[in-house]
């Protein structure tokens, strides 16, 4: 236990919606007591800052690298939904998170992931069933069900769907959403079922009805899906029913801020600051039951020293009275870790990515930066000797994904809008939810040099063209390094200013890219399998 000390400053009592000075006094890791004081430094103590809906998997850090990182910006836990690696790895990848959480301070609060395979149009690594979910709500360091990403399940009264949601109910434990765009009548049955919260929602309209449907929201930020401008409002009219999340954050935003950047932004945008701080710091913790100091005697010593209460500057970051963040600096050391993986493909060839034109007009599957919903387009592409070529000028670039998990298997290729590339390719063994190997390039051959870095490797992501490449090695599950974590930021910007030498004008071309392969978010996407059409939930072809 870390011994006693107090700390003085201008308490936020976000219960009371009051500011006064105060010395908080901690002991055996907890709050002992709180005292009222006549003045105090000018600094502000607030309970700590809560991501109510992440892949820690997405940074591409183990957890406790996650947490060095995460600390220095008021971090103190996050709600963690574990399926990348569970797609991966199964049940064995959900242990490897939990136990490697559990050698840092911060607090890690794992789910069951609910959609291990999201669909059964794509082959993942693993498979887990209503037996495996009974097996991990059952544990005491399981704390919800993860997102029930298989909406069309739930309203079509899938057994298997339905009987997950059921188990998270005899064990008390609450059932996140993920429901893109669902209105109206669909909506209600989907809520109805017991699930409580979305994180997917992109328009004002559509929150607010889920909002007054009994959801809570989860507004996200996170580094390619940005949702915070266009639902921020919601805030005044349900301030009781708010959380903010980044869902999938690379570490290059990480360096930056993480939760406190959008507490700044709310109250800049002349948010009530006492909703601002709810959202931040406690609705996640009354919400998923979890054992996260509100700043209260007898709490949990989880809180963090600011400099202000505009730009939210974070001074120290306190977990069960550790001091783990000072100025900038992380106080979390390093853990060594083995790696964990499910790797099985074989290099690639130029021919592996040939496409035949078919005539007529094909479907192109349209990128929209800082959003993970593709619109779609038909339209004349090039052809030469039967085969399709890219149309540079009109950035219609080839995509294609080769299955990671049976080697020798054909990669399935189409055709995506907006990568901006002019010369060259990138890839990533991170690609929603599978992980099998996706590569967007201006040419056969330079995706092939691309996917088969990241084969040499067994996970990561590359970046190649005339001049060279870059590549970002992931040993950890083909989604993870365990590297130090300030480490691997570094090595992140420099693959992704590689990517962006290339041509792309994308904000994360990289976290772009690793979405461009989950089926349950609409309209377009790419599986190993083929086209796939989430509005249809059926396969396409990319011809006729």
């Amino acid at each position: 236990m870390s011994k006693a000390f107090s700390v003085k400053g201008k308490l936020v009592d976000i219960d009371n919606r009051e500011v006064y000075p105060v010395k908080v006094q901690v002991s055996d890791g907890k709050i002992s007591k709180i005292v009222r004081i006549d003045s105090s430094p000018d600094q502000y103590i607030l309970p700590g800052f809560i991501d109510a809906h992440v892949h820690i998997e997405s940074s591409l850090l183990i957890p406790t690298e996650f947490a060095r990182l995460a600390a220095v910006h008021g971090t103190v836990a996050t709600v963690s939904d574990p399926h990348e690696i569970a797609n991966v790895c199964g049940l064995k990848g959900v242990e490897y998170m939990v136990e490697n959480g559990r050698l840092s301070p911060f607090k890690f609060f794992f789910g069951a992931p609910s959609c291990v395979p999201a669909t059964l149009f794509e082959t993942a690594g693993a498979t887990i069933d209503s037996t495996e979910i009974a097996k991990l709500l059952k544990r005491d360091d399981i704390y919800y069900l993860a997102e029930m990403m298989n909406w069309p399940g739930v309203l079509s009264g899938d057994a298997e769907v339905l009987k997950k949601i059921e188990l998270a109910k005899k064990f008390g434990k609450p059932v996140d959403g993920h429901a893109p765009a669902l209105r109206g009548e669909k909506a209600v049955k989907y809520i109805n079922v017991g699930i409580s919260t979305d994180h997917e929602c992109v328009a004002l309209d559509e929150a607010r009805f889920k909002a007054q449907n009994g959801m809570k929201i989860a507004i996200r930020e996170g580094s390619a899906a940005k949702n915070f401008d266009a639902l921020i409002d919601l805030i005044d009219e349900f301030p009781d029913q708010i959380m903010f999340c980044s869902d999938d954050k690379h570490p290059d935003s990480l360096l930056l801020g993480h939760i406190n950047q959008l507490a700044a932004r709310a109250v800049k945008k002349g948010k009530d600051l006492f909703n601002v701080l709810k959202a931040c710091c406690i609705t996640p913790v009354q919400h998923y039951n979890i054992g996260v100091g509100r700043l209260r005697p007898n709490d949990p010593a989880d809180f963090v020293v600011v400099k202000d209460l505009v730009n939210f500057n974070v001074l120290e970051t306190y977990i069960s009275g550790t001091l783990v963040a000072k100025e900038g600096q992380s106080k979390i050391l390093s853990t060594k870790t083995e790696s964990i993986n499910n790797f099985k493909a074989y290099p690639v060839s130029a021919n592996d990515f040939e496409l035949d034109h078919q005539g007529g007009e094909a479907k192109v599957i349209v990128v929209e930066d800082s959003q993970l919903i593709t619109g779609t387009i038909a339209c004349e592409v090039p052809e030469k000797d039967g085969k399709v070529r890219v149309d540079i000028n009109n950035d219609i670039l080839k995509i294609a994904i080769i299955n990671r998990y049976l080697p020798n298997v054909k990669p399935a290729v189409a055709l995506v809008k907006n990568f901006g590339l002019k010369n060259g390719a990138i890839g990533s063994s991170v690609a929603h939810d599978s992980h099998n190997i996706i590569v967007v390039g201006t040419s056969d051959s330079l995706m092939a040099e691309a996917a088969n870095l990241i084969i040499k490797e067994k996970g990561g992501l590359s970046a190649v063209g005339p001049t060279g490449s870059k590549v970002l090695n992931l040993p950890v599950a083909g989604l993870m390094s365990n590297s130090d974590g300030f480490s691997v930021a570094s090595s992140y910007i420099e693959v992704d200013k590689k990517a962006k030498e290339l041509g792309s004008g994308l904000q994360s071309p990289f976290m772009t890219l690793s979405f461009m392969g989950l089926l349950v978010i609409p309209h377009l996407k790419l599986s190993d399998k083929g086209l796939f059409d989430s509005d249809l939930f059926k396969f396409v072809k990319v011809f006729g």
